[in-house]
């Protein structure tokens, strides 16, 4: 058993220490591509340090590695870093070498923010599964470059079987996006169980019901939400202090409360006017195991 294969097993055995001893003395016998990339992913997924996993990646890179396990997590901390362009860049090396879901999430994520949308579109469809995020992020693509018809036929092949389903409210928001509120209304009922009540998606969610003209079901949801909210304010007021809450944590989360229980009492009144919250739209990078020699996920070790 090699250095890099006992370092790994540490790693599972959860001997962390010993674990990243062994792959730092990896790199001082041999700084090589696998030597740099193991201890560069251990920097990030363990230590959570990206800023010491960057120059060894660099170097890795700088190695003409044949392989696009350096490249994607290089992808990776250039997204975390907000450095789009350097992102792009990286990325469209890793491809490639190889392509993967992660990747091409990854690249369409940094096309996104450089507001190049239809390459965004191109790329979240090619990282999809169906019904998950990566094919929702492609359906709002569309609406934002205004295919919508292309995007309702995507968005109507979600399914509550698919196993990577965004989630029910996610897939009404973008309902609601294309004006669809007969659609929208059926996935906001869908999630109006299991969701976190927010403001926010529940002012979409009665804007779709005046929209078909439901003002008695507008109602009873928003005494629904008031009445979980009272119900919240009451258990915050009987909540003890510890070092972990304070007294002045306790009284901003109550604040936050009677604001949130407010905007549920004019939410009606001030939907009926014509305010419509605007859509909250999050896109994420994807990560994945980049270690050479990993045997749970049958990473061979690097060769020339």
């Amino acid at each position: 058993m090699n250095i890099n294969q006992r370092a790994i097993q540490m790693l599972e055995e959860n001997k962390y220490d010993e674990s990243l001893k062994l792959f730092k003395e990896a790199v001082e016998i041999s700084r090589d591509v696998q030597s740099l990339n193991n201890l560069a992913w251990i920097y990030c997924y363990e230590e959570y340090d990206d800023t010491k996993a960057l120059p060894l990646l660099e170097e890795a890179i700088n190695m003409n590695s044949k392989s696009y396990f350096p490249y994607n997590l290089l992808g990776e901390i250039y997204c975390r870093q907000e450095k789009w362009e350097s992102a792009k860049d990286i990325l469209e090396k890793a491809i490639f070498i190889q392509s993967s879901k992660t990747a091409y999430n990854n690249l369409a994520v940094a096309n996104y923010h450089l507001r190049n949308i239809e390459d965004a579109k191109k790329y979240f469809l090619l990282a999809s599964e169906p019904s998950d995020f990566a094919l929702y992020s492609h359906v709002k693509c569309l609406t934002e470059i205004g295919n919508s018809s292309e995007a309702k036929r995507k968005l109507d092949s979600f399914s509550e079987n698919d196993n990577e389903l965004v989630g029910e409210v996610d897939v009404a928001d973008l309902y609601v996006e294309l004006g669809c509120y007969e659609e929208a209304i059926k996935w906001f009922e869908k999630g109006w169980n299991s969701y976190w009540k927010q403001p926010n998606w529940i002012g979409r969610y009665i804007h779709s019901l005046l929209k078909v003209n439901n003002p008695t079901r507008s109602q009873e949801l928003l005494n629904e939400a008031i009445n979980e909210k009272i119900e919240e304010i009451k258990d915050a007021h009987e909540e003890e202090c510890d070092e972990d809450w304070t007294e002045s944590d306790k009284q901003a989360h109550i604040k936050e409360l009677l604001n949130e229980k407010k905007g549920y009492e004019q939410m009606f009144e001030k939907v009926s006017s014509g305010y419509v919250p605007a859509m909250e739209f999050d896109i994420s990078i994807q990560t994945a195991c980049y270690l050479y020699g990993c045997n749970r996920h049958n990473h061979p070790e690097y060769k020339d």
